[in-house]
């Protein structure tokens, strides 16, 4: 078994959950954090005592997205000028099974299980797991389009053209209920009730006979294969390798003198500011 540093590999009985385990920074994405989810996820496929597998985040958090809290990191920088080593980085998963997918193909249900922030590539996670429940305190968006970023296609594939573009466009936030209703969740329960709503769901996947979960999920990944899904997410990868090296800099210089001038909370503050108060969730009201 790996030695996992940035998340948990934890099984009780049938049931394997793995938790993303960087609360400090609400679990943001790393190239080294989803290697590793990534390497548990394929250890609990191949693990035959497993029958089900809950992905979850620890703290405040399932995650906060793509970790940009740093100038020049995933989705941070001078946008003067293309992010070569982020076009690389991002390229190169179109020579490796795309990230979501591979959720999709494991021959093992995933069940999201997501509380508090669920943001950008946090949010694309729970919507490539095969069943999501959300805490009711649950808030998901992708603010990063507020700075040239993209949404993913899972977005519009669940919940709809319409809805999609509502929030993939303007990068608001969305509460738990909103999710629940244009399709990004399954159910909504109370907070101190996720983990055990989960595990009871995870329960029912492991009475269900081992081949017959394994042939209905690849009856349905496969056959959105064949519609396309696949060429979908490939043309995701190349909008997403295109749009880390477009230059806005009229649109995004400020952002980065707010960072320089007062760090990475005055970034957040100067991207999201113009588009307060939201209609849903934390920041639908304005701050006295």
């Amino acid at each position: 078994m790996p030695e996992y540093k940035e998340v948990k590999y934890e099984q009780d009985g049938s049931i394997l959950t793995i938790t993303l385990n960087r609360p400090e920074s609400l679990n943001a994405l790393t190239p080294a954090l989803e290697a590793e989810l990534h390497a548990a996820l394929e250890q609990g496929d191949i693990e035959n005592s497993v029958r089900a597998i809950i992905l979850t985040g620890a703290g405040r958090a399932f995650s906060s997205g793509y970790d940009i809290s740093k100038k020049g990191e995933e989705g941070g920088g001078d946008n003067s000028t293309p992010d070569l080593f982020s076009v690389k980085r991002w390229h190169s998963g179109l020579r490796n099974p795309n990230l979501m997918l591979h959720i999709m193909e494991l021959s093992k249900p995933v069940i999201a299980a997501v509380d508090g922030w669920c943001i950008g590539g946090g949010l694309w996670y729970s919507l490539a797991c095969d069943i999501t429940v959300a805490s009711d305190r649950a808030v998901f968006a992708q603010p990063e389009v507020r700075m040239i970023s993209n949404s993913s296609v899972l977005f519009a594939l669940l919940c709809g053209w319409k809805n999609a573009h509502r929030y993939a466009l303007t990068g608001d936030h969305f509460d738990a209920q909103e999710a629940l209703r244009i399709g990004a969740v399954n159910e909504v329960v109370p907070q101190d009730q996720l983990m055990s709503r989960a595990k009871s769901i995870a329960t029912r996947l492991s009475n269900v006979p081992r081949d017959s979960v394994k042939v209905n999920k690849m009856m349905t990944t496969y056959a959105l294969q064949a519609m396309g899904l696949r060429n979908a997410l490939n043309v995701n990868e190349f909008l997403s390798t295109i749009v880390r090296g477009l230059s806005d800099r009229s649109d995004v210089e400020h952002l980065e003198k707010a960072r320089e001038a007062g760090g990475f909370k005055a970034f957040l503050e100067a991207r999201d500011a113009p588009f307060m108060p939201e209609a849903f969730g934390p920041r639908s009201k304005l701050k006295d």
